[in-house]
Order: structure tokens, then sequence, then C-alpha cells
């Protein structure tokens, strides 16, 4: 989905026919109603356009998700990213483009406090996916790789992860002082990468459309149950939220055909 960061968060979800744009649907003002979700059973390679049984990464054929720079692995782990040096894992010319660019290690409160990778002007939508309440800046670099191998000496000291269930919930430590945090892990970083530690560190605050969040999580795959019919609560990282606690990672179902009513 689209965000921007309004308060709260405000949410559209873009509509393809095949792999051409068409529209966008403005679902804040879904919120509170009984919706129709469903789903015809056709997926399309968000990559190639073909009709696919399964997707694999986020909305790929196997081909795609075996070839395509969208799936290099130093997406997963920009450790690995080489572009800096003139080395493609993939596709040289789009890592460059990519990969050789300011990306910034943060700290992000969602279900606990994680640390992330992103590349600059990807925030604060990077937050919003994640379902982070707060955020905080912990380093700027150059170029991908160092930014992971920032991450990678933190991994130790903080989770990389998030537990979604527990994100959805929006059961967090109140108590937690980000910036504090992020003082207390920067010293952890190597020595020639403390470089690109930033020095002055502000809290990004971010809300979002949610009427009630869910005591238990159920998810949801379409593949199972292609016709949902619920009161829509909110919606927080790229999850539906609906009334009788269950949700549905909107994500995860990208390539897939359905229509929206409400």
């Amino acid at each position: 989905m689209r965000t921007e960061l309004t308060n709260p968060v405000t949410y559209s979800l873009p509509l393809y026919d095949n792999l051409e744009k068409r529209d966008y649907l403005e679902v804040n003002s879904l919120i509170g109603k009984e919706i129709l979700i469903k789903f015809d059973g056709v997926i399309n390679c968000i990559v190639t356009g073909k009709t696919i049984n399964k997707t694999y990464g986020e909305g790929m054929c196997y081909d795609a998700f075996r070839t395509s720079p969208l799936a290099v692995e130093s997406i997963i782990r920009p450790e690995l990213s080489q572009a800096h040096l003139g080395i493609g894992l993939r596709d040289l010319e789009w890592e460059v483009k990519n990969d050789v660019q300011p990306h910034i290690v943060y700290l992000a409160l969602t279900s606990h406090v994680k640390v992330g990778v992103t590349r600059k002007v990807q925030l604060p939508y990077r937050w919003i996916d994640q379902g982070a309440s707060q955020a905080v800046l912990l380093a700027e670099t150059p170029y991908r790789q160092a930014a992971g191998l920032i991450e990678i000496s933190l991994k130790e000291y903080v989770s990389d992860r998030t537990n979604w269930r527990k994100m959805l919930t929006n059961l967090q430590d109140s108590s937690i002082n980000l910036i504090a945090v992020a003082k207390e892990v920067g010293m952890q970083v190597p020595e020639d990468l403390k470089q690109f530690l930033v020095e002055k560190k502000k809290i990004c605050h971010l809300s979002f459309p949610v009427l009630k969040y869910p005591e238990k999580v159920t998810s949801l795959k379409l593949d199972k149950h292609p016709i949902i019919t619920k009161k829509l609560m909110g919606i927080k990282g790229q999850y539906f939220i609906f009334s009788d606690d269950t949700v549905l990672n909107i994500r995860s179902h990208s390539g897939y055909k359905i229509s929206i009513e409400g």
C-alpha cells in the first residue's frame, strides 16, 4: 500500500490491470465499515505479468524470484551488496542505482526495539510498513553495504526482526527511551563505521488509523478465504485489521486479482 505520514497515517491501495497501474483506492475511508474482499483465483507475476499458481517473495513467479534484481539477496542482507565496488550480484546497473545512494540505519519500536536498514528516500515509509510507533536515525551511509555492516554489528544487542503478531496487538513497553537506546548501541558500532553515526537524534512518532486493536491475532490468506466479509477496524503496517481479530497482510497478496467493496 502507498502511505503518507499524516496523523494518523494515510493509506491508499494501488490498483493494477496486470502490470499497468490504473488508480488508487483510498482505504482510510473504509475503516469502521463492513467491506467485501473477493479473490477470483487469478495471480499475475508482478515482474513478468504471466499467470501463476503461487507467488515467491512478494508477488513474483519462480523464474523472476531467481533472476530479478527485485529479489537479489542483498535486499534482505545489505552487507552483501558490492555495487559500490562495481560488482553486481544480479544486475549491476539496477544495483548501482538502488544501492549506491544514501542509506539509513535506524532503530524502530515495533513489537520491541529493532534495528533496520533502508534507502534514505524510503523514509518514513519503511517505518510505516513495519508498524513502528517510534523510530530514530542511528547512522547514514553513502552506500548500502556500509549500512548493512553496521546492522550486522548490532544484532547481538538489538533484534533485526519484528514479532508481527505482537506489533498488531499494539503491546509495547512505553518506558523505552529510544534515543537512549540509540546512544547505547551506537557505542557498539565498529570504529571504522562510527564516522557514519548521526549526532543529533530525533524521534519520529507515528500513529495508525485503528479503531480497535486485536487481542489475539489470526492471519487470513486469500487462497484459503477467497471471500472475506468483515468490518474493517483499522490498518497498521501492511495489515488490514478486522473486528473479529483476524488480519490480512495486503503486501503478501501482491499480484492477486481482487475486488473490494465497502
